[in-house]
């Protein structure tokens, strides 16, 4: 369904429409890039139409955003198959085709290697703080200092 591997996300983006029922279904991974295909189901539109939105410019490999077109993502070679951001389909739909029911819901992402190092770092800084507090604090003044010296003044 899906040109890229889909892949853990931050967050994820589930578009509904009161127009296709499997919005949500086509769109549910913001990080995946959807093609063609997906955003013409996705919308209800035909393919023809899903290219008369689209912002391409056959001399500009990558034109500027236009509020009014859907926008697709960053192109490396004219061959290269357009592919767009589940948001930006989601713009498209609310803002241009006034499809009134779009709604974006960001859910919790799964657990990366990255959040995994770092809530053993957090462990173990809470651990330290443990052991830094269990440490009995050294008397303020001077008089209990020198008590716990046993060695006489020079």
């Amino acid at each position: 369904m899906f040109p890229r591997p889909l892949d853990g996300s931050v967050t994820s983006a589930a578009v509904s429409a009161g127009l296709s029922g499997d919005i949500g279904a086509v769109l549910s991974q913001s990080d995946s890039l959807v093609g063609i295909d997906d955003v013409q189901k996705s919308l209800n539109r035909s393919r023809a139409s899903v290219y008369r939105y689209t912002n391409t410019d056959p001399r500009n490999l990558n034109p500027p955003f236009n509020p009014r077109k859907l926008n697709p993502e960053y192109r490396s070679d004219q061959k290269d198959p357009l592919l767009f951001h589940p948001n930006e389909v989601a713009r498209f739909a609310k803002d241009v085709l006034r499809i009134k029911e779009v709604t974006v819901e960001v859910l919790n992402s799964p657990s990366t290697a990255t959040q995994q190092v770092l809530a053993a770092i957090l462990e173990e800084l809470r651990l330290i703080r443990s052991q830094l507090d269990g440490i009995p604090a050294a008397p303020s003044d001077l008089a209990s200092r020198r008590d716990r010296q046993d060695r006489p003044a020079a």
